[in-house]
């Protein structure tokens, strides 16, 4: 799933004329070595939070269906997950980093959740909302001074970004749908006999099982008339 928002998240800044512009937009954390080798106008989007929300956290199970509508497997329900980003701009002159910046600010904040034309993988398959929230407080989660001191370099203008996504819940595959009846098989209690055969109980005139297979229900003929018996009195 990270993998999966990181691309939706290059995906939206390709969209606001980045990567028309020559800008590069890359995921590296921007320690003082990888500023040294930097040489072209690049957006850094660099993950460095990741905490469950827990009061999003489900139960149950759901259910999962082919083509030709069986069951085929259950999913557990997806979690909840903010992932923090650090969002800072690389070129030549700190003017040119500051409108680079703006640019980018300009796209983040008109863009509440991640459009589904941007997702990929289990984010698409999902269908849920992947929110954004940029530049806003995050109490939460380390500073970005605290964040730059780890990485060793020096402090610089930067936005944080804090998207929560869904991580899909485990996938157990069921049984196959039931198709043949019973088989039911008995031994003959006779001195020095062999097995008689299995027999095996079919629902006759039944040859499509049907979506709910041979456990839904099923039209029933009318009940034979009941035999009249000595005593039954005369309507």
């Amino acid at each position: 799933m990270i993998h999966e928002v990181d691309e939706g998240l290059r995906r939206l800044l390709a969209d606001s004329g980045l990567e028309a512009s020559g800008i590069e937009v890359v995921f590296d954390a921007p320690t003082r070595d990888w500023a040294a080798r930097r040489s072209a106008p690049t957006v850094c989007v660099f993950l460095y939070d990741i905490r469950e929300d827990a009061a999003r956290r489900g139960a149950g199970a759901g259910e999962v269906y082919d083509a030709d509508g069986h069951l085929v497997a259950r999913r557990s329900p997806p979690r909840w997950f903010d992932l923090t980003y650090l969002v800072t701009a690389w070129a030549s002159r700190p003017q040119d980093e500051h409108r680079l910046l703006s640019q980018v600010l300009t796209c983040l904040v008109a863009t509440d959740t991640l459009p589904a034309r941007l997702l990929t993988g289990t984010l698409a398959e999902l269908g849920l909302t992947v929110t954004l929230d940029t530049a806003g407080a995050a109490a939460d989660v380390p500073a970005a001074a605290d964040v730059w001191s780890a990485l060793g370099g020096e402090l610089k203008a930067s936005l944080g970004v804090r998207v929560r996504a869904p991580l899909a819940g485990a996938t157990t595959a069921t049984a196959p749908p039931v198709t043949e009846g019973l088989v039911v098989r008995s031994t003959a209690r006779r001195e020095g006999g062999e097995p008689e055969p299995g027999r095996r109980l079919r629902y006759l005139e039944t040859d499509d099982p049907g979506r709910e297979g041979f456990a839904g229900p099923r039209e029933r003929g009318a009940a034979p008339a009941r035999r009249r018996r000595r005593g039954d009195r005369q309507p």
